[in-house]
């Protein structure tokens, strides 16, 4: 799944047009690397976001095309 689809599904970034631009910005990494939307994020990856200040660390938990609000949560676990 791309990365701006996987921001906006999981419900970390709220629009996907929100998520391509902080991608394309250079704010988001995935393992570590500086990712673009385009990048494939697969089942158990690191994504860091970059907040300004604050730095948001998830790992994937799971992959889905669609989601309800309550089940958004359960596709990604916040590290530390």
């Amino acid at each position: 799944m791309r990365l701006d689809k996987y921001l906006k599904v999981s419900r970390i970034i709220k629009r996907r047009t929100v998520a391509k631009d902080a991608s394309d910005a250079g704010v988001v990494f995935i393992n570590g690397k500086e990712a673009k939307a385009s990048t494939k994020v697969k089942i158990g990856d690191i994504l860091e976001l970059h907040f300004g200040e604050k730095i948001l660390r998830v790992k994937v938990l799971d992959l889905k095309e669609h989601v309800g609000k309550d089940e958004a949560a359960s596709l990604y676990e916040v590290i530390e």
